[in-house]
């Protein structure tokens, strides 16, 4: 009878300590559990944000860069419709800025009438995965494109001292 009441006071209690938050609660700690992957929370304590960790851990999504490597693709197509870009201003941001640039394995296609996707493809040009990135904002843009993206070794170094 002793183990019963002592099991029915410290199960809730483990369960309390072992969940994670409700979507709810990390919205109203300011994060989006939708979006937000553990490999960022990771890297709060190269900001100075080391108190918001703990939290962060809480509410991330595991995401490859945390369990295995990323599957890298050599080329990528971002595909978008300008009718749109009044809808997505992060994406528009992107691609009218110069960050498009710094992947040179990266095309723009211009689609009449299609939402913002990504498309990786192989070295055949066989499309491997779809990804929709309406809600991705400038920095997540870039930030995948840099950890999907294969890298390109320019040797026209002249390029990049042209003014």
């Amino acid at each position: 009878m002793r183990a019963l009441i002592v099991w029915c006071f410290v199960f809730p209690l483990l369960a309390v300590i072992t969940a994670e938050f409700s979507a709810e609660d990390c919205r109203k700690l300011g994060l989006n559990k939708a979006q937000l992957f553990c490999s960022s929370c990771n890297s709060l304590s190269d900001y100075g944000l080391i108190e918001l960790k703990e939290h962060c851990l809480e509410c991330c999504q595991k995401d490859a860069a945390t369990d295995t490597k990323l599957k890298v693709y050599p080329t990528a197509v971002l595909e978008v419709c300008t009718c749109k870009f009044g809808a997505y201003p992060q994406i528009q941001a992107f691609i009218k800025s110069d960050r498009p640039a710094k992947f040179p394995n990266l095309t723009i296609k211009y689609v009449r009438g299609l939402d913002p996707i990504v498309k990786l493809m192989d070295e055949q040009g066989n499309v491997k995965e779809t990804l929709s990135i309406t809600k991705w904002n400038t920095d997540t843009v870039q930030e995948f494109f840099e950890t999907r993206l294969a890298k390109v070794e320019d040797d026209d170094y002249l390029k990049t001292n042209r003014v």
